[in-house]
């Protein structure tokens, strides 16, 4: 597979007159974010172009090295997994010369050109720098893994994160868009979205029989490692369902699966994966943190998931001291990130129309790479751990498109993600299963608390009328003091580039 990782790029556009200072660059810019591969690094120079990789081994931990280099000179860095990669294998003709999932991406590239991306499968964001001299980057169509872009002096410049540019870059930075590739020769290009011949669900019967073989097939494919997998348990559906298949999937020879979950004392989640935990017979490791911990762990996570969007932070302070304690462990997290998204698991859903409905869900997935999924990425990578996402596997959200919107309606359902539930039932005991949703923040007892004294680092202070760096106008007391250890960290860049919710 491909390490998880950090990558860095340097391309300039007339690479006549190069200079050291380019290597310079992209070494500074990989050093910032060093936390993401902390097993190992590596640096191309390659005419007018630098690419850098830190490295984070889970599997081929011999030989899956990079910068890699192709027999015929083309060279990636990547950061991800290529779910198909086997596939890709066996359609094409190319020396392979490692076991890597990078070596998959960068045979299409090399053999397909940049319009054979399409046929990857996986979250991923990768640099090829072909033997010809092309320069290619690609990112996966839902921006499960991260990438950012800044051109400015005639060199356009590529990271995982916006913390590896330069100050005097930020305000140039981009997100790369999701679903696309970007060459020196062609330019910005869409992917081809993945399509599917299956008929939808006839019945609610054939429906939830689908359902549960799509994301069995999804755990078990992103439970690929030479080491052992975790998953983040929250006692909420989605996890305890990601966990329940882990649990009946595992490689015996690992042991029990190992399972963490984070909160207040007695706060809901903790108790309630507790109890999924041992159900399912999984290894299960609680943390604990006060008030204090929690807003004390504030400032390194707006800066870790960088931004400063209330409900984000507040869902990623457990998350963050989450992952600090489950990366003494294990490298490899599964969490339930986008089953809300794909069967209207929030409440704000309750009173749409149909219509109106699908048309949310939509938006949802299309904005879950600078939300959530931008949040799942920070904070795991924050500690050097891997973050992986069944619900979001290409078949499942195939799937749940397909599935009729009228048996995915909260309020016809009488609870939400129904259908999901049904497609379940068994797999935990009845309570669990239609446990009613809480967000992460709440339920871990974390968002009561950190409101209160976070405002109180406001108190006195017109919020209303202040304005932090170019950022917007807050929209609370609770935002402004996020904003502010946003502008330090992050001087300049734009608030479009970090993605902000409706609602505080």
């Amino acid at each position: 597979m491909i390490p998880v990782c950090g990558i860095v790029a340097v391309h300039r556009l007339n690479p006549i007159g190069r200079t050291e200072v380019d290597e310079a660059d992209a070494r500074r810019m990989l050093h910032r974010i060093a936390h993401r591969g902390p097993d190992g690094e590596g640096l191309q120079v390659l005419g007018g172009d630098v690419i850098a990789h830190a490295r984070l081994s889970i599997v081929d931990l011999a030989g899956g090295a990079q910068p890699l280099e192709s027999q015929a000179g083309s060279w990636i860095v990547a950061n991800g997994e290529i779910y198909n990669h086997e596939d890709v294998r066996a359609g094409l003709d190319f020396p392979f010369r490692t076991d890597s999932d990078s070596e998959a991406a960068l045979a299409v590239v090399e053999v397909l050109g940049v319009e054979g991306v399409s046929v990857l499968r996986g979250m991923y964001a990768f640099v090829v720098v072909r033997a010809d001299g092309e320069f290619v980057a690609a990112r996966d169509p839902l921006g499960i893994k991260p990438l950012y872009w800044a051109e400015s002096d005639g060199v356009v410049s590529f990271a995982s994160e916006l913390r590896a540019f330069d100050t005097d870059q930020l305000p140039a930075v981009r997100e790369f868009p999701p679903g696309h590739t970007w060459s020196s020769r062609s330019g910005l290009s869409a992917l081809e979205r993945a399509t599917t011949t299956e008929p939808a669900p006839a019945t609610h019967q054939q429906a939830r029989e689908r359902i549960r073989a799509a994301l069995v097939a999804a755990v078990e494919r992103r439970m690929m490692a030479d080491l052992p997998v975790g998953v983040f348990l929250s006692g909420g559906l989605d996890s305890s369902i990601v966990a329940a298949i882990m649990a009946r999937v595992a490689d015996p020879a690992h042991g029990p699966v190992r399972s963490f979950a984070a909160g207040t004392a007695g706060s809901s989640d903790l108790l309630a994966a507790r109890r999924v935990a041992e159900h399912l017979g999984l290894d299960h490791t609680e943390i604990v943190y006060s008030a204090d911990d929690a807003v004390e762990a504030v400032p390194d996570v707006v800066r870790s998931i960088e931004s400063y969007e209330p409900s984000l932070v507040r869902s990623a302070v457990p998350n963050y001291l989450l992952s600090e304690v489950a990366a003494r462990s294990v490298k490899v997290v599964l969490t339930g990130e986008g089953a809300d998204e794909l069967f209207a698991g929030y409440a704000h859903y309750l009173d749409m129309d149909a219509d109106d409905l699908q048309a949310a869900l939509d938006d949802s997935v299309d904005g879950l790479h600078n939300l959530n999924l931008q949040r799942c990425d920070r904070v795991t990578m924050a500690h050097g751990l891997e973050a992986r996402v069944p619900f979001l596997d290409v078949d499942v959200l195939a799937l749940a498109r397909q599935v009729p919107i009228d048996w995915r309606l909260p309020r016809q359902l009488g609870q939400e993600k129904a259908i999901l539930r049904e497609a379940f039932a068994g797999w935990l005991p009845d309570d669990l299963l239609w446990r009613v949703k809480e967000q992460f923040g709440d339920g871990s007892g974390t968002a009561e608390v950190m409101r209160a004294r976070i405002e109180d680092l406001e108190s006195g202070t017109d919020w209303a009328s202040t304005r932090v760096d170019d950022l917007p106008a807050p929209r609370s007391r609770e935002e402004l003091a996020y904003q502010r250890v946003f502008a330090a960290a992050l001087p300049g860049v734009r608030d479009d580039v970090i993605g902000r919710f409706a609602t505080a």
